[in-house]
């Protein structure tokens, strides 16, 4: 387990490392909002869905960002080990435009949890094929990009408190990396980094608000996005297997 986690901080520094060296940057700095709706739903011993719903707005809530769909069958390998294979539907905002652009991704994940007395951790891999429209003079074209990216999100959370109806605290990394034709100057894709809390609603419900920072790396190569981020996510869990 340890040198798991070695290796999964590792992984976090190299895909850091990719701006740290960037000789000439320019960053923008915006402030968002995210919210969603997480669902994992257990209809049999090893078989469920995951699904989600996503909303996110610039300069706090005043402009669209883009709206997200998900969803994925799932299955339980062990109660703690889950791969799954889904897709999803994003519809994009562009800058100068208000053409929302389609991106269509087909994707993959294998999801570790694992528990000490005290703390609990959520490793995820996931891999996206993602097919996304282009603006070309504000309107969209018949022209699709592909690209693939890697994502490994590392989720820390740890009570803080004896009583657990209490919130608990909540560290999490995920480093995108992406790749592709048309991918040149910029591997690294972005990282975020999140701190909050995770409050126990019910049996099923629960949810994780906080501050995420996240910092993506532009087509250019030497322009960043620097995403001050206010986050809340609720978490719907159902478990209607009757082998429980």
């Amino acid at each position: 387990m340890k040198r798991l986690l070695l290796l999964c901080f590792l992984f976090i520094f190299i895909g850091n490392s990719f701006y740290v060296h960037a000789q000439s940057k320019e960053v923008t700095t915006q402030e968002q909002t995210w919210l969603s709706i997480n669902s994992t739903v257990k209809l049999h011993k090893n078989w469920g869905f995951i699904a989600d719903a996503h909303i996110r707005r610039t300069d706090f809530f005043a402009q669209s960002n883009f709206y997200f769909l998900r969803g994925a069958v799932n299955y339980w390998m062990n109660p703690d080990l889950t791969v799954a294979l889904g897709y999803a539907h994003m519809w994009i905002a562009p800058t100068n435009s208000s053409t929302f652009l389609n991106e269509n991704r087909v994707y993959q994940q294998v999801q570790l949890v694992s528990r000490t007395k005290h703390v609990s951790i959520v490793q995820r891999l996931r891999s996206e094929q993602r097919w996304s429209e282009k603006i070309v003079h504000n309107k969209k074209s018949d022209t699709l990009n592909f690209t693939e990216r890697i994502r490994y999100l590392l989720s820390i959370t740890i009570p803080i408190f004896k009583n657990k109806q209490l919130p608990s605290l909540v560290i999490s990394d995920e480093i995108c990396l992406q790749f592709g034709e048309k991918i040149v100057y910029n591997t690294f894709d972005q990282n975020r980094l999140f701190l909050g809390i995770k409050q126990t609603i019910s049996k099923t419900l629960s949810f994780d608000a906080g501050y995420m920072y996240l910092y993506q790396q532009k087509e250019s190569g030497y322009q960043y996005n620097a995403n001050k981020t206010y986050r809340l996510f609720f978490y719907y869990t159902p478990n209607f297997s009757t082998h429980q």
